[in-house]
């Protein structure tokens, strides 16, 4: 589980713009070059580059070098922690909805 808030920021900024996004979902559907992400976007292969090294730095693309080609792959394990750290945020406002809940429940029970 994710207990750094410096950790979650860094992920979350860098899902935070829309081409990262689209990376990933790319990405999420099996490693690629960076040639064949740049492909189909409106920008030079340096800004998908950049692009690729903001996702770098927070771990959620790992690259290497094969032949002539970078290769990059998404890294699964840092979805898998931004999805627990979203279920137990979710956890929270639950007890707090429910806690509410009961106090409403309660209140009404009282007035009558």
């Amino acid at each position: 589980m994710l207990n750094q808030p410096a950790e979650v920021d860094r992920l979350l900024q860098a899902l935070a713009d829309p081409t990262r996004r689209w990376l990933v979902e790319r990405l999420g559907e099996g490693p690629q070059t960076v040639k064949q992400l740049a492909e189909p976007l409106p920008m030079s292969l340096a800004g998908v580059m950049q692009h690729l090294a903001v996702l770098e730095r927070a771990g959620l693309v790992d690259s290497e070098k094969v032949g002539r080609n970078r290769v990059c792959q998404l890294d699964l394990a840092k979805l898998d922690d931004i999805d627990r750290w979203v279920a137990a945020r979710r956890r929270t406002w639950e007890r707090r909805y429910d806690r509410l809940g009961e106090h409403l429940a309660q209140q009404t029970e009282e007035n009558k």
